[in-house]
């Protein structure tokens, strides 16, 4: 385990981890299902990283972006090839919420969102820009 890791919250668990295999290559670790069915905890390995997911549990809090109609947050992906990253999410059923793109600060940079209101941003590092280089790209981006 690593110092951070994220824990999703998904409308329908158990069918996230089969997408999260197919999208991302993902390795499903545990699987603890509670009443119902529901899944209590569930853990998948993503590269080096592990990602905790559970079921909504409205009763203790646990909503997910589906059920609040959104979400402020995205997981990180860094990848050997953006490319293949984002065509394999797309064909699990992400939906591309900003296209891949060579970026100011270095990476081939693209988001998605996963089938249960999850945003992952992709990316692969293709050249090494220089803290001035970034700040005058930031600039030139947002003007």
């Amino acid at each position: 385990m690593n110092t951070i890791t994220p824990h999703l919250v998904c409308a329908g668990a158990a069918d996230a981890i089969e997408f999260y295999k197919k999208a991302f290559n993902a390795t499903e670790m545990v699987r603890l299902e509670g009443p119902e069915g529901k899944l209590m905890h569930g853990a998948v390995r993503i590269g080096d990283s592990v990602v905790m997911l559970m079921d909504e549990f409205e009763e203790w809090g646990s909503l997910s972006p589906k059920t609040l109609k959104g979400t402020p947050v995205s997981v990180h992906l860094y990848v050997d090839d953006a490319d293949a990253s984002m065509e394999r999410a797309k064909a699990a059923g992400a939906k591309v919420v900003i296209p891949l793109d060579d970026t100011f600060w270095g990476d081939r940079y693209g988001v998605v969102e996963d089938p249960f209101g999850h945003k992952w941003s992709i990316a692969t590092h293709i050249r090494d820009v220089s803290p001035q280089e970034i700040r005058d790209g930031a600039q030139k981006a947002c003007a």
